[in-house]
C-alpha cells in the first residue's frame, strides 16, 4: 500500500480522547491516511521518518485575530506563524476595511491566497464601529453578500456595537444580524461584548451573537458559558481565577485560545498561539487540554471539520514537538509537506504580491502647523473645567477625570495643566474634521507621538506635551503616508513607516519587529507605562472600548454612546 510519508513511533495526540498513543502515521495526498501499529510491512512510503520520542500534534488554529495588529502583510505574517506551529487562522481585516472598505478586505484575501498558512476570513461586521467617527471605507450588507460569494469567508466577524443592539432596534448592527440570520442561518457570528452581564448579555445572545473574545472576569465567564456562549480566551483573560475555572470545570467544548492582537516584536520574541498554549500549561492546565483548546475546539467552532485532529481523512497539518511542556518545535507540516524545520535555515518564498497603487497613498492630509493644535480656540478668558482621558497601565480601557485649565487670549493654556494634549485629524479627505482632548495617567510625560495606526478609524492621532514636537511627529507621518513617529525636543526618536493603507509595512516580520521595538522603547523613554504602549495608544480612538475615547467627531463617552464636550463648565 502506497503512502507519501510514514512516521514511525510518534506519540500521537488523539483529540477525541485527549490522550496520547505511540503509533505509526501514514500520510497520503496531503491527508492523514492511517494511525496505528502497522508500519513498513504494510506501507511503501516515499519517505520514512523516525519520530520516536517526538509528540505529533495537530497544527494550531487561531480563529480570532487581526493581521493588521502585527502591522505586516499576510505573507510576512504567514511566515511567522509557521515558525510557531500555527497552520490555520481566521483573520478579520477590520482595520484594512476601515481604510478601504470592501476593496481592503478583497485585497487582504488576495494577498493571502498563495500563503502556506490557510487563511479563512471573517467579514468585518462593524465598519465603522459607530456613527461617531469618520473612516476611509465602510462594510454594508451588500458588501457582506459579495464577500460570502468568494468562498474565502467563514464567519461574520466580531459584532462590536453591543450598545446599539440593546438600545436601537433599527440600527445598522441589528439590520446586519437580521440579514445574516435570514439569509445565512448557518454562518458563525462572532462577538465583542466586554463587561455585559445578565439581561443585557442575554439580549445580545438572543440577537445571534454567541461568542466573546474580550477580557473575561470569572463572573462574566461563567454567565457566558451558562448562556451558551463560546469563549475565546486571549492572553489578557488568562488570570489565575479564570484559568483555575477552566482547569477545574469540564468546559473544553465551550472555549478555545486565540491571540486577537500580537505586536511584531512580541511575535518574534515570544511566539504566537503557541505562547498562549505554553502559558496555559505553565499555569497548571494539562498539555492535553491546552492543545485541545488550540486545535479541536476552535476547528469545531468554525465548522472546519477537516482539521484540528490527527485522524484518517483529515488535512495533514501537524507539528513534531520534542518537549511538551515548553512546546519545543522540531518541524511543521502543512498538507503533508514539511514547511518548517528547526534544524534548517528558514527562508520563506515570496509570492510577489503587491497591493494596488492607491493603497500606498491613503493619507489625504496636508501638513500641519502649530495653529492646527489650538484647542478650544475662541474661548473667553477664565478657568474652565475640562475632561481628561486618563490612561491605565494594564488595560486599554481609559477613565475620565477632570482638570481646571486657564484660558487667555482666546485659547486654553493647557501646557501647564499637568496634562498632555490628544488630537485627531480626519485623513481621508472626507471633511477635514479634527478634535482635541487632554490626556494624563500612564502615558507619555514629555515629547510627542503621532500615528495613523489608530483603531478603528485610523485617522491621524497625535499626543504630546508641546506643540513643536507634535507638529514634527505629525508631519513626519503625513509625509511618509503613514506610520508611527516619536519625537522629543525637536528630534525624531523613533519612526516606523507603514505605507500600505497607513497601517502595514511590507518588511519581513523580523524587520518589522525591530521597528516596533524601537517605537515601544522610545515611548517608554518618554514615560509611557503599559504592557503594550503601542496597542494602548492605538485604542485611544476606539469608540467601542470604555470609557472616554476620541475620534474626529470629538470626545466619546463610550458607555453613553455619545459625543461629549471637552469643556464641562466655566469655574
Amino acid at each position: 500500500m502506497h503512502a507519501d510519508l510514514l512516521f514511525l513511533q510518534a506519540k500521537v495526540y488523539n483529540s477525541y480522547f485527549k490522550q496520547w498513543s505511540t503509533n505509526n502515521v501514514a500520510v497520503k495526498d496531503g491527508k492523514f491516511f492511517y494511525i496505528g501499529l502497522r508500519g513498513e510491512d504494510t506501507f511503501q512510503a516515499k519517505q520514512v521518518i523516525n519520530a520516536e520520542g517526538l509528540y505529533m500534534v495537530p497544527g494550531f488554529i487561531d480563529i480570532h485575530l487581526h493581521i493588521e495588529s502585527t502591522m505586516v502583510t499576510p505573507e510576512s505574517f504567514s511566515a511567522g506563524l509557521l515558525r510557531n506551529g500555527v497552520t490555520t487562522i481566521v483573520p478579520e481585516p477590520h482595520e484594512m476595511a476601515n481604510v478601504f472598505g470592501l476593496d481592503g478586505v478583497l485585497e487582504m484575501i488576495k494577498a493571502s491566497r498563495n500563503c502556506p498558512v490557510d487563511m479563512f476570513y471573517a467579514i468585518p461586521s462593524s465598519v465603522p464601529s459607530t456613527s461617531m467617527e469618520t473612516t476611509g471605507g465602510s462594510i454594508e450588507i451588500e458588501d457582506m453578500d459579495a464577500l460570502l460569494s468568494t468562498g474565502d469567508v467563514i464567519c461574520l466577524g466580531e459584532i462590536m456595537n453591543y450598545v446599539d443592539i440593546i438600545t436601537d432596534p433599527d440600527c445598522k448592527t441589528n439590520r446586519i444580524l437580521e440579514h445574516i440570520r435570514s439569509h445565512y442561518p448557518e454562518l458563525v457570528i462572532e462577538g465583542h461584548v466586554p463587561k455585559l452581564l445578565d439581561l443585557d448579555l442575554q439580549r445580545v445572545i438572543y440577537a445571534g451573537v454567541n461568542s466573546d473574545h474580550t477580557h473575561q472576569t470569572l463572573q462574566g465567564l461563567e454567565e457566558r458559558i451558562a448562556a451558551g456562549m463560546f469563549i475565546e480566551i486571549q492572553e489578557k483573560s488568562m488570570t489565575p481565577e479564570v484559568m483555575d475555572y477552566l482547569i477545574r470545570h469540564d468546559v473544553s467544548e465551550h472555549f478555545c485560545f486565540v491571540t486577537d492582537d500580537v505586536m511584531a516584536d512580541s511575535f518574534r520574541a515570544r511566539g504566537h498561539l503557541n505562547q498562549i498554549v505554553r502559558k496555559a500549561i505553565g499555569m497548571g492546565m494539562s498539555p492535553e487540554r491546552a492543545i485541545y483548546a488550540a486545535t479541536f475546539s476552535p476547528s469545531r467552532r468554525m465548522r472546519m471539520y477537516d482539521r484540528g485532529s490527527i485522524a484518517p481523512g483529515k488535512v495533514a497539518d501537524f507539528q513534531l514537538i520534542s518537549d511538551l511542556s515548553e512546546l519545543k518545535l522540531e518541524s511543521v507540516y502543512k498538507n503533508g509537506a514539511e514547511v518548517y524545520s528547526a534544524a534548517k535555515a528558514f527562508e520563506p518564498q515570496s509570492s510577489g504580491y503587491r497591493f494596488p497603487e492607491h493603497f500606498y497613498h491613503s493619507v489625504q492630509l496636508d501638513e500641519l502647523s502649530a495653529a492646527d493644535f489650538e484647542a478650544a480656540a475662541g474661548v473667553e478668558d477664565g478657568i474652565y473645567r475640562c475632561r481628561v482621558m486618563t490612561i491605565q497601565d494594564g488595560s486599554t480601557f481609559t477613565k475620565e477625570s477632570q482638570v481646571d485649565v486657564p484660558a487667555a487670549n482666546g485659547r486654553l493654556l493647557w501646557e501647564d495643566s499637568g496634562c498632555g494634549m490628544i488630537a485627531t485629524f480626519e485623513r481621508y479627505g472626507k471633511g477635514r474634521q479634527k478634535a482635541f482632548g487632554f490626556i494624563a495617567g500612564d502615558t507619555i510625560q514629555r515629547g510627542a507621538v503621532a500615528t495613523t495606526y489608530s483603531h478603528d478609524n485610523h485617522n491621524l492621532l497625535v499626543i504630546g506635551h508641546n506643540v513643536e514636537d507634535m507638529v514634527l511627529a505629525a508631519n513626519t507621518v503625513i509625509r511618509q503616508q503613514g506610520g508611527f513617529c516619536v519625537t522629543l525636543d525637536g528630534e525624531i526618536k523613533a519612526n516606523m513607516h507603514l505605507p500600505v493603507g497607513g497601517i502595514l509595512t511590507e518588511d519581513p516580520l523580523d524587520l518589522a519587529a525591530e521597528s516596533v521595538q524601537q517605537v515601544r522603547e522610545a515611548m517608554e523613554e518618554l514615560g509611557y507605562k503599559h504592557y503594550n504602549p503601542i496597542m494602548s495608544i492605538a485604542t485611544h480612538s476606539l469608540p467601542v472600548s470604555p470609557y472616554l475615547k476620541i475620534t474626529d467627531h470629538g470626545l466619546i463617552d463610550v458607555n453613553a454612546g455619545k459625543v461629549v464636550p471637552l469643556i464641562i463648565e466655566q469655574v
